[in-house]
């Protein structure tokens, strides 16, 4: 009997302690071409936890180890919503496509949380079309406070009768009260910066009244900084002034990445946490220098920056994927020897492949790239190159039965080889090379020795790409006319929007 105790309580730690998320839900009316992701929000330039599809009745389930509770971006057919979910919950989803994100259901374990936050976010949309920052930055100091502290109450007042009918987790209310004290506080930092030129009085100076109601609402900066971007942006806003002097006198600043400038001024000041200092680099690292197509130049003073700059064990992790992602594995590394399968189910590997360099293609059926115009140029580049070259098409579609549809449909006479990665963007060589939906359709070479040639190219007409094929191969390619750029979705700014019930 007790042997069976002690299991039953080992199991309820297993299941109280689990991080996934199980999802499931229909969007009425969805394409099979669209696909939904889910990112979590605070972190620093987080990539993709889920990717799934869609299919012809608009369904879908997966799950995914959600890294923290807290609040994630949903993004379906380039249009995304906010929600906050908890390790171990099962979320389901309903609404009709066309609505997505102006109106959609969450029911589950779930649902308490999320009908919270569209709650708080009907009454916010409602009040904030009533304030006026421009009068409130002409007020005098005095007056702008009370009616700063009216805002805070006024939404704080919302946010407990929310939490109140709602019966929210107190995880969620404290979050929004965060963000509630993360606004206000840079709604304060733009009356500071823009009240003298407002009011033509130069010599103003924030009070210690002023200061003082800024201590208050920093009392827990430290979790402000961790769950927070908005507050992050507002510490960004508070050092600008002194960022941009300290740049001007630095001699050399024309040669240096924003982040290197940024890593030094951060290095004089004394009064910041080390928390604080990782947080502010990072973003201004992914906001900003980290980009698809960095020179290597670039790519090798990022990750020292990343390396030396950073402390925070978990926060260099995430800027090191990052970058390993938008950057690519180094030339002369050797090519993955990740399992890949061919139509007939043998095993294929590309560290295999030599002899002849090799042009490798990473794609899916539904991205929209791979139908609208690569293929095409595709043909040309195969047709060309083909005499002294390899060429590798890595499907990444969800199933071995959707790559033979899409690899007899798509690459039907094409010479190469065409083979899948089992479980798509979960596959190990996904893994291995860092590629996710924002990735695809994307191109790789290999040398003729199976070792990495080039970074990552998101377009056959890349110049760059075109005179790694003629070095290998010795030939001298036409010009070729360019296709439409990647468009880096994840590292844009993702607005903020609630379910509707």
């Amino acid at each position: 009997m007790s042997r069976y105790f002690l299991l039953l309580m080992f199991a309820f730690v297993a299941m109280s302690c689990s991080k996934k998320v199980e999802v499931k839900g229909n969007f009425a009316g969805g394409s099979p071409l669209e696909r939904i992701e889910f990112i979590e929000a605070s972190g620093v330039a987080t990539l993709p936890l889920l990717n799934l599809g869609v299919d012809s009745k608009g369904s879908f389930s997966g799950s995914f180890e959600a890294p923290k509770n807290g609040m994630y971006i949903m993004s379906y057919a380039g249009k995304t919503a906010m929600i906050y979910l908890k390790g171990g919950q099962e979320l389901n989803i309903s609404g009709q496509a066309a609505n997505f994100p102006n109106q959609f259901t969450i029911t589950g374990d779930a649902k308490n949380n999320n009908d919270f936050l569209l709650e708080v976010t009907k009454f916010i949309q409602g009040y904030a079309g009533k304030i006026n920052v421009g009068e409130l930055v002409m007020k005098n100091e005095a007056d702008f406070l009370k009616a700063a502290e009216k805002i805070r109450t006024d939404i704080g007042n919302s946010i407990d009768a929310a939490a109140k009918k709602t019966s929210a987790d107190n995880e969620v209310v404290e979050y929004k009260k965060d963000e509630l004290n993360a606004s206000v506080l840079g709604l304060m930092s733009q009356y500071e910066v823009n009240h003298p030129q407002a009011t033509q009085n130069p010599a103003y100076k924030a009070s210690k009244n002023f200061k003082d109601a800024e201590a208050k609402l920093n009392a827990d900066s430290d979790r402000l900084l961790k769950n927070q971007p908005i507050y992050r942006n507002y510490l960004l806003g508070k050092l600008s002034p002194e960022f941009q002097a300290f740049a001007s006198k630095q001699a050399t600043a024309g040669n240096q990445l924003s982040s290197e400038l940024f890593a030094k001024f951060l290095d004089t000041k004394k009064d910041l946490s080390q928390l604080t200092k990782d947080y502010l680099l990072a973003f201004v690292l992914s906001s900003g220098d980290i980009t698809p197509g960095m020179t290597d130049e670039n790519a090798a003073k990022i990750n020292k920056i990343i390396n030396e700059n950073i402390k925070d064990a978990g926060i260099k992790k995430d800027m090191q994927r990052i970058q390993f992602v938008i950057a690519g594995p180094k030339a002369g590394e050797a090519a993955p020897d990740s399992k890949l399968i061919k139509q007939d189910g043998s095993a294929f590997k590309l560290a295999d492949v030599k002899g002849k360099p090799n042009l490798v293609m990473f794609y899916a059926s539904w991205n929209p790239y791979i139908s609208e115009g690569t293929v095409p140029v595709l043909k040309e580049v195969v047709n060309f190159y083909k005499s002294k070259m390899d060429f590798t098409f890595v499907n990444l579609d969800d199933t071995k039965d959707q790559f033979t549809k899409t690899s007899n449909a798509m690459m039907k006479g094409i010479p190469g080889n065409n083979v899948y990665g089992e479980g798509g963007l979960t596959s190990q060589i996904a893994k291995d090379l860092g590629i996710y939906g924002f990735k695809l359709p994307s191109f790789v070479v290999i040398d003729k020795d199976g070792k990495m040639a080039s970074r990552f190219f998101y377009n056959l007409g890349d110049p760059e790409l075109i005179t790694v094929l003629d070095k290998l191969t010795g030939l001298k390619a036409p010009t070729v006319q360019p296709e439409a750029t990647l468009q880096n979705d994840l590292l844009a700014p993702q607005p903020e929007v609630a379910p509707t019930k």
